[in-house]
């Protein structure tokens, strides 16, 4: 059977369609762990985002999602706001976890930091960008800068603050929250008996050894878990 231009032109246009729509169903649903260096690291060795994989697989899941890390060190909550499109929404993902805010206090310190209007702004700007595309978000409050006890630490007061920022934005939107820095202070009241900054949770005060990857894999997969059930 001979066919016309215009029908060969239709045909094909179905078949490719048919084709995009097997592979989008045929593909893992993805889960983007969007952050800065914390993140980055994590998707290292026995980092939290390998750690999430393993719990995934535990959970008979693997074959259905993959985890992916999309973590940049340095990065404030401006520059995932300005990579979103780049390294979220042209990757297809179902779900975002964000963790973002120690660098935005911390780089205070050389006052390249980000003051609290901008972080909330841009925060906002953020959410509400990924709650367009359709995409499911958890939102990780910043951890710590520093790990001795009773808010002894230089930035604590400022790390708590942001926290409370990333806390209200949750609330305000209605988004699962994993709440870090209340996880850091409780495990650290418990295991920090000598009040050392470092080596309970973290190498250097900010960045996770064992214990902290293994921490925050399993506060985020207690809150992860039932979220991928609705996806």
């Amino acid at each position: 059977m001979n066919l016309t231009p215009k029908l060969l032109l239709f045909a094909t246009f179905v078949l490719v369609m048919l084709l995009m729509s097997y592979n989008y169903r045929k593909r893992k649903k993805r889960i983007v762990c969007f952050g800065d260096s914390i993140t980055e690291q994590g998707n290292r060795g026995s980092g939290y985002i390998k750690k999430l994989f393993g719990f995934l697989q535990m959970e008979g899941l693997s074959e259905k999602y993959e985890i992916i890390g999309s973590g940049i060190g340095g990065n404030k909550v401006t520059d995932l706001y300005e990579r979103l499109a780049e390294d979220i929404l042209s990757k297809g993902a179902e779900i975002v976890i964000i963790y973002i805010g120690i660098n935005d206090v911390w780089h205070k310190l050389q006052n390249k930091g980000t003051d609290v209007a901008s972080f909330t702004s841009t925060y906002e700007a953020l959410i509400e960008k990924i709650t367009t595309a359709g995409i499911k978000m958890l939102l990780c409050t910043p951890s710590l800068i520093g790990e001795l006890n009773n808010h002894e630490n230089l930035q604590d007061e400022d790390v708590e603050r942001y926290a409370e920022i990333v806390r209200t934005i949750a609330d305000q939107y209605n988004l699962p929250l994993i709440d870090l820095r209340k996880s850091f202070l409780e495990y650290n009241l418990i295991n920090n008996t000598t009040n050392v900054a470092d080596g309970i949770l973290t190498t250097d005060g900010v960045h996770l050894n064992e214990a902290g990857n293994n921490l925050v894999a399993k506060e985020i997969w207690n809150v992860l878990a039932p979220e991928i059930a609705k996806v």
